[in-house]
């Protein structure tokens, strides 16, 4: 067993002030293999008040003395990121080739996309040229609380302590109680990379304790959130008596519009996307809504290719999904298998229970259901397991209605041959992303949704907005 009871705070690992102790469970066995402290608010007072001690001089940092420490923080995270991928697949689930090469080593595109933005970015300009006597400046916002997510733990630290360090913050980070180990070699990696003490801090805890009490505190200007919509409102409740700056990237119920011209591949990949990682992505298409001409097959391939995925522990080599991360997740997706089947939803492949010949581990069934309505629980929740929900549509009108008939609007998908068409829908639907194609996002693209998706814009240019401060100066000597 483990023994990880301990916080980076100030430069250096330290022992929990208060709160108490909670076991890493593997979801692929579900023994527990770590002991982590869950922090108490001395801990997160002593977290935030290294931050807040280490911004005055972080803060005047300049442009190249940030841009080598991320530069340097990126050459050791990449050495280090094998192991990353080894202690992520402990923790979550995640196959172990899968987790190295997708939740880890991917990473790389972040920093990429960070130190782009930075280096182009100027942060002392004029307003316009023929306002010469009128300056605008960009400042770090101050100490900011990042809190992220156990699906794609060090995706989405990169993605807040990054630019957060990049823009001349100082940042207290807490990760998810499910996924802590990760953020842990995170912590060790920006030690050795050299990052000033109390410039980064990372403390466990859960949401109602460590999360909670960083979504109120006095001295920690922004919040960044990645995780549950439920949990954002709260976040966004705590933080307004301070009148704090609250980001945030929640959860999403992506359509994916196949046309019946759309590639012959379409359905294949539809479904793989779905459940990659185990379906616990927020940006699954987890509604694939198919023109009523090519619905029948579609239903049929999405039914083979379910049936024919492997499902199995974590040092399994051959391609394969794992887990999901924990019981509660587990009996979740079961209770929504269930709703489909009671709401009368045609189930094709999958369904109750675990696969054939694993007793114990959260292992879920890939399950594929058809015929659904837009008033089914598992078209309108996000599930976050491996479950695809499968509808036909006849016009483009009607599929845009119902791609938008949802609380959420992160992703949207559209397969098409005609692009007159995939550019219609993709100013018609209401997502802050919209995929051509299985066209994906270039490198510094913001990630980011509407309605109860967030507010909050990731990566490139925009990710290092989120931290920066606007200050208008007039009567600027020429």
């Amino acid at each position: 067993m483990l023994d990880k009871r301990q916080f980076y705070i100030d430069g250096g690992w330290v022992a929990p002030l208060a709160g108490t102790d909670r076991l890493v469970i593997d979801p692929a066995t579900e023994d527990p293999f770590a002991t982590i402290a869950l922090g108490g608010e001395a801990d997160t007072n002593f977290a935030v008040a290294a931050a807040r001690a280490a911004f005055p001089h972080w803060r005047t940092s300049t442009k190249a003395q940030r841009l080598d420490l991320i530069r340097a923080i990126r050459d050791v995270y990449m050495r280090r990121s094998d192991e990353m991928g080894a202690v992520i697949s402990r923790e979550v689930g995640a196959p172990l080739e899968m987790s190295i090469a997708q939740q880890a080593r991917t990473s790389s595109s972040h920093f990429t996309g960070f130190i782009d933005a930075l280096e182009a970015f100027d942060f002392d300009r004029p307003l316009r040229a023929d306002t010469p006597h009128d300056r605008i400046l960009y400042e770090p916002i101050g100490v900011a609380a990042l809190i992220t997510p156990w699906n794609w733990p060090m995706k989405q630290i990169v993605l807040k302590v990054i630019p957060a360090l990049a823009s001349g913050c100082t940042a207290v980070l807490k990760p998810s109680e499910q996924s802590p180990l990760s953020a842990m070699l995170f912590a060790e990696i920006l030690h050795e990379a050299g990052v000033p003490a109390g410039v980064f801090n990372m403390i466990n805890g859960d949401g109602r304790g460590v999360g909670a009490q960083l979504s109120a505190h006095p001295d920690v200007d922004m919040i960044s959130f990645t995780g549950s919509t439920d949990a954002g409102r709260a976040i966004t409740r705590a933080g307004a008596e301070t009148v704090k700056r609250v980001c945030l990237e929640l959860g999403g119920k992506g359509a994916n519009m196949i046309f019946a011209d759309a590639d012959a591949d379409a359905v294949q990949n539809g479904v793989m996307r779905c459940f990659n990682n185990s379906g616990q992505s927020c940006n699954a298409p987890s509604r694939m809504l198919v023109e009523r001409a090519r619905y029948d097959q579609a239903v049929a391939q999405a039914q083979e290719v379910a049936a024919a995925f492997t499902v199995g522990g974590t040092s399994e080599t051959a391609p394969h999904i794992g887990p999901v991360v924990n019981a509660a997740q587990f009996d979740k997706i079961q209770t929504l298998i269930a709703a489909g089947i009671d709401e009368g939803a045609r189930l094709v492949a999958g369904g109750l229970g675990r696969p054939e010949g694993l007793e114990r581990g959260y292992f879920v069934r890939p399950t594929v259901f058809a015929d659904c309505t837009p008033d089914m629980a598992i078209m309108r929740t996000e599930i976050f397991g491996p479950v695809l929900s499968m509808m036909p549509f006849d016009t483009e009108d009607e599929a845009v209605a119902i791609a938008n008939d949802t609380d959420y609007g992160l992703t949207n998908y559209v397969q098409t041959a005609d692009p007159d068409r995939a550019m219609r829908i993709a100013r018609e639907v209401r997502s802050g992303m919209v995929e051509i194609n299985e066209q994906r996002r270039s490198t510094g693209a913001p990630f980011g949704g509407m309605k109860q998706s967030g507010n909050g814009r990731e990566g490139g240019i925009w990710g290092l907005e989120e931290f920066l401060e606007v200050r208008a100066i007039s009567g600027w000597p020429a």
